[in-house]
């Protein structure tokens, strides 16, 4: 079964630790990215852009709407993203468990959501 993980932070948060202190915090990334990886189970793993220049679309009058910004205002915004293809509930719980997200940036306010997926179409 293919699981979607969205990886969390608080903007706040990381907006109050210093540039050495988030720059530290990044560089830990790439290696638990890559131990994740290396299980053979990740099928995509991407880091999001900048919130500022984000769009949301939306159905109004028959037309489709396009405004800035995140959908919804929330402390904590995705700012990751990842699919895993896991044998069991579990198997997808401990990959997930290896994301830095889940891992690493307590004080960014990091976090990972892990969600099932229904339907998953690949090119």
């Amino acid at each position: 079964m293919k699981y979607l993980g969205l990886a969390y932070f608080t903007p706040e948060k990381f907006a109050d630790m210093s540039p050495d202190d988030v720059k530290a915090l990044v560089s830990q990334c790439p290696a638990l990215d890559e131990k994740m990886r290396a299980t053979g189970k990740m099928l995509v793993s991407a880091s999001l852009g900048d919130l500022e220049t984000w769009k949301t679309l939306r159905p109004r009058g028959g037309k489709t709407q396009v405004t800035d910004g995140p959908y919804t205002e929330a402390k904590e915004v995705v700012g990751g993203l990842f699919i895993i293809d896991a044998d069991s509930p579990e198997e997808a719980l401990r990959l997930a468990s290896m994301h830095p997200a889940a891992q690493l940036g307590e004080e960014g306010g990091w976090a990972v959501e892990l969600i099932p997926m229904d339907f998953y179409l690949a090119p």
